[in-house]
């Protein structure tokens, strides 16, 4: 592969930014529009873009995807416990209001923790796409 001296630079300069934004867009989900999906899909699209410049390769050097599989597991688990957390309170099966004292900071926190899981179990499992169509 041919060194793109401009893509390298602009990469370099723009992949933080997707990142920063990843996660603006994934803790400011419930105040507007965003959340889990669409935060995974654009903090993974930076990893892809280091991806297709630097080369995949070099891609599994900085990223090692058997750690971005168990993250994808452990995102659907994050998911789940909070469900079991409400079953466990005596409610039902993701019932935010339990997680707190009152109902609305109950809501808050389950949604977070809910669209974190959600955020996690996407990115990973879009890195983990981008690797197997990927050439080595």
């Amino acid at each position: 592969m041919e060194h793109h001296l401009v893509l390298s630079v602009v990469a370099r300069i723009i992949i933080p930014l997707i990142m920063l934004f990843g996660l603006y867009v994934q803790f400011h989900g419930d105040y507007g529009p965003g959340g889990g999906f669409q935060a995974g899909v654009i903090f993974a699209s930076s990893f892809i873009l280091y991806g297709i410049i630097f080369g995949v390769k070099k891609l599994r050097s900085v990223v090692n995807p058997t750690i971005v599989r168990c993250l994808a597991a452990f995102g659907v688990l994050l998911y789940i416990g909070v469900g079991v957390v409400g079953i466990l309170k005596g409610g039902e099966f993701l019932n935010y209001n339990l997680l707190s004292k009152t109902s609305e900071v109950g809501q808050h926190i389950g949604i977070m923790i809910i669209e974190l899981g959600v955020g996690i179990t996407v990115a990973s499992a879009m890195i983990i796409l981008f690797f197997a169509f990927a050439k080595p």
